[in-house]
């Protein structure tokens, strides 16, 4: 069980160490991280949700409507809940609240959650990461971006030169966005079952494979740049993602007796570290980089004790 997590988790860290090296030896600096970041963001990101959507037949879309409750209850549940204690309570700029909240609520299911569900479940765990996929890119992600762009100038070509000022201007500005219509796009078209042949899905995946290990570099080369700190605020940040969030779906999902393989293959995929893309949109927006960094290494570091004690308990 140890081997399983760590193989799935060592390339993550190498990966950002990688990245931290060649911020280190001025290989690469803030401004070409943030040039991944674009390309990220316009293409590699947006390719690779397209086509894992368009992967997933729908049968098995729709074959565990309560593990999809499940997490769309404890994601949606997380982000909107800190987002308010964040914003209205401890007066964070909604920006920043925006980015904690989508640290804490989103895990790094895409590429976690492949070699730790599968070794523990098998087949069956492409249904939780197919619904944390489609939960993150059709919800959490939209929402940010509506945030950000009413609340956070974007970086210097990255984004249009007018700033929003209305709802719908903000909402017009996050619909054009790649990573927000592609997966839209692909999840209509699932929903209607139409398919496309998988000699382009394979073409469209060449870019998006490359997303994951790009944007942990980047991640690395912004670590490096604006140093990795700790304090108060990124260590509960760390426990709320790390334990918190999977720790209260368990008591919820006992408590409604849910079936168990469902609620421990729930509960395992929400205890999975931060998802890069908060660091990602971070950069893109030049708001909280250092704290978004720092708590995706973190998470990430701390998930071997984390994740690791939740499938002991219960696998």
């Amino acid at each position: 069980m140890t081997e399983t997590i760590i193989a799935a988790l060592l390339p993550i860290v190498v990966t950002l160490l990688l990245g931290f090296f060649a911020g280190w030896h001025r290989d690469f600096d803030a401004s070409q991280g943030a040039t991944l970041n674009r390309m990220i963001m316009l293409y590699a990101l947006p390719l690779t949700l397209f086509a894992g959507i368009m992967g997933i037949s729908r049968d098995v879309l729709i074959s565990d409507w309560v593990m999809g409750v499940l997490l769309l209850a404890g994601m949606a549940g997380a982000y909107f809940i800190t987002f308010f204690i964040a914003a209205f309570i401890f007066r964070r700029p909604p920006a920043i609240a925006a980015l904690q909240a989508l640290a804490i609520s989103a895990p790094a299911a895409p590429f976690v959650g492949i070699p730790v569900l599968g070794h523990l479940f098998g087949e069956v765990s492409t249904i939780p990461i197919a619904f944390t996929g489609i939960i993150l890119n059709l919800l959490l992600s939209p929402v940010t971006l509506i945030i950000l762009a009413r609340h956070n100038q974007p970086a210097a070509g990255n984004a249009p030169a007018a700033k929003p000022v209305t709802l719908g201007a903000n909402l017009l500005s996050t619909i054009k966005e790649p990573m927000v219509w592609a997966p839209a796009a692909a999840f209509v078209l699932l929903l209607c079952d139409v398919r496309i042949p998988a000699a382009i899905n394979s073409s469209l995946q060449l870019l998006g494979n490359a997303t994951g290990g790009v944007a942990l570099f980047a991640c690395g080369v912004i670590l490096y740049s604006f140093k990795v700190t700790f304090n108060m605020t990124i260590a509960l940040s760390v426990i709320s993602k790390n334990i918190l969030l999977p720790l209260a779906i368990l008591l919820i999902g006992s408590a409604f007796a849910v079936d168990a393989q469902s609620l421990n293959m729930t509960v395992i995929t929400l205890a999975i570290p931060s998802a890069s893309i908060c660091i990602i949109l971070a950069v893109q927006y030049r708001v909280a980089q250092q704290e978004m960094a720092s708590t995706l290494f973190f998470s990430t570091i701390m998930s071997v004790l984390t994740l690791g004690g939740f499938i002991y308990v219960l696998h």
